[in-house]
């Protein structure tokens, strides 16, 4: 019946049955090993008419929402920045209460200090409750996790109960382990007080207790892609029962390679299941995801639909050169350390460089710690508990961690090394300003990071941040001149002091060229400040002596 989410809340004592066995699960035998992860995994060929029927449809709209026009929701949408990409997507909602979640959810919600859904939220919960395949696009902290995590406990308390040998009702895709772990939490907050269990399913930790839980029956499964595809090809567990299944970060999981192992387990899932796919980004490889594993789907995006920032992080961009990093980098804490609220994420590139940065700042008796792929499971939750707690208020992590870690306190990160792409800057800078809450993000940017420039400038100047203008000197001068043709600077990866003389080198020849440039830039009257950052003056932004003032006081560049 529909209308009502409480009808079926599991908040009562049911009888599960008897432990079942691992091997009764209808999984392949054991036999000969292959060498990828799901070889041994075959895809299901599905007959719809002979599955059972499940429900999926659960929204009833509001009366309130009834009486919304469609301008007054074209207004709401406007003042969230919420566009919508597809058909027959429900009114947004304004509050909690007009979701209709069970009680037990609200009450949470309140206990919580909750006041009213965020825009992915306000959007992605009707849409989710309708039974809708859908993709959510919107930045770092912005709730995604709860778009997807109370609809799927109205989902699942609308299907049949488990029964022996049934695999997991929502299985939530995730990363990292990290990301995995944050969920769960997350999602045991709001199941309490109902009979609705969870597990969570990653590398790194020993099989045994998670074989238990999924044995004994789990409603919600949470898990990176390669621990399943153990499990499933071992036969501990089945997706049979799967019709919610969710992609978090499905940009970060195809940015690791996870793209065949979620291939296989998607096609062990039935076809007309309900499918949502959450990101903060849209490149082309997870828009073919979405038209691979969703049908008739609707896209919402929260805030601009190219690559964006979050607009509450102040983003301080240093332009020095390598050697210099370390020592601008222990002003910077000096600087840090004196606020009441400073808690801080260093991003370095390396495990090496992580390594090495925690070492030497212990060394000098800061509260570092560090976490990278080497760390064991319960070496990784060691340091994130201490961080959390604050009893280490220094994270220096490597892009293990830069997606997904959800600390609501952290006040700065810092890029000591500046990633691969605007993505990663984008989800680095994402640790920070979680909640609607305010940050600041200070990067370390270097000739050596001279392609990124470009997109780094994009990002700024669509965040509305002031740009300092040694990085449009940077690029100017990697332009030759701003006329198109880019300098090659190369340099031998053994260079070690060497290396550092070429970069000043760098550096004097970037001021001498600029200055250059500029003079014949004034003969056609304009000036190459002019020419990169016309937009800005045009829109009353700081001009470029303003804006390197400010950098000097931010950061005593």
């Amino acid at each position: 019946m529909r209308g009502s989410y409480g009808d079926r809340d599991r908040d009562r004592v049911r009888d599960r049955g008897s432990t079942r066995l691992g091997s009764s699960r209808g999984g392949p035998p054991p036999g000969k090993k292959f060498g990828n992860p799901g070889d041994r995994l075959r895809k299901k060929r599905w007959d719809l008419a002979e599955l059972p029927k499940f429900e999926k449809n659960f929204y009833v709209e509001h009366p309130d929402l009834q009486r919304m026009s469609q301008d007054d929701v074209e207004e709401h949408c406007r003042k969230k920045e919420i566009t919508v990409r597809g058909s027959g997507c429900p009114k947004p909602v304004t509050n909690f209460h007009q979701a209709q979640f069970p009680q037990y959810v609200l009450d949470v919600l309140m206990q919580q200090n909750f006041k009213e859904p965020t825009a992915i939220q306000a959007q992605g919960f009707p849409l989710a409750l309708s039974g809708r395949d859908m993709v959510g696009i919107a930045q770092t902290g912005s709730g995604k996790t709860l778009s997807y995590l109370l609809p799927s406990i109205v989902h699942i308390n609308h299907q049949p109960y488990l029964e022996r040998g049934d695999g997991p009702i929502c299985l939530v895709l995730a990363p990292t382990r990290e990301l995995a772990q944050q969920v769960q939490q997350v999602a045991c907050d709001y199941v309490k007080s109902s009979c609705i269990k969870i597990t969570c399913v990653y590398g790194g930790a020993p099989k045994g207790p998670q074989i238990r839980d999924l044995e004994r029956g789990v409603e919600i499964c949470i898990a990176t892609p390669g621990r399943l595809i153990d499990f499933l090809e071992a036969g501990k567990t089945n997706l049979r029962r799967c019709t919610y299944l969710v992609l978090d970060e499905a940009d970060r999981m195809l940015d690791m390679g996870f793209e065949p192992q979620i291939r296989k387990i998607v096609d062990q899932i039935r076809p007309d299941r309900q499918t949502l796919m959450w990101s903060a980004t849209w490149p082309k490889e997870v828009r073919q995801l979405a038209e691979d594993f969703l049908k008739d789907y609707v896209q919402i995006n929260v805030g601009a639909l190219e690559l964006s920032a979050n607009h509450n992080i102040l983003q301080i961009v240093d332009v020095c050169i390598e050697s210099e990093k370390e020592h601008k980098l222990i002003q910077l804490m000096e600087e840090i350390m004196g606020e009441k609220e400073n808690k801080t994420i260093i991003f370095a590139e390396t495990k090496k460089r992580c390594n090495d940065l925690t070492r030497r700042m212990r060394r000098d008796g800061w509260p570092a710690m560090c976490i990278h792929g080497d760390k064991s499971q319960p070496e990784r939750d060691w340091v994130l508990s201490e961080f959390r707690s604050s009893k280490a208020p220094i994270l220096i992590a490597t892009d293990v961690a830069s997606r997904g870690l959800d600390v609501e306190d952290v006040k700065f990160v810092i890029n000591y090394d500046y990633p691969n792409s605007s993505e990663d800057y984008i989800h680095r800078i994402g640790r920070t300003a979680r909640s609607n809450n305010k940050g600041t993000a200070y990067t370390f940017f270097t000739p050596g990071n001279l392609r990124q420039a470009r997109e780094l400038i994009r990002v700024l100047e669509e965040a509305r941040q002031a740009i300092n203008p040694k990085l449009l000197q940077l690029l100017d001068t990697g332009r030759g001149g701003g006329e198109g043709h880019f300098l090659m600077f190369v340099r031998q990866p053994k260079i070690t002091k060497s290396q550092n003389k070429m970069e000043i080198k760098f550096i004097d020849t970037l001021t001498t060229t600029y200055k250059q440039n500029q003079k014949t830039a004034k003969r056609k009257g304009t000036t190459i400040d002019q020419r990169h950052n016309g937009l800005q003056h045009a829109s009353g932004r700081t001009n470029p002596a303003t804006i390197q003032h400010t950098h000097k006081k931010q950061m005593h560049i």
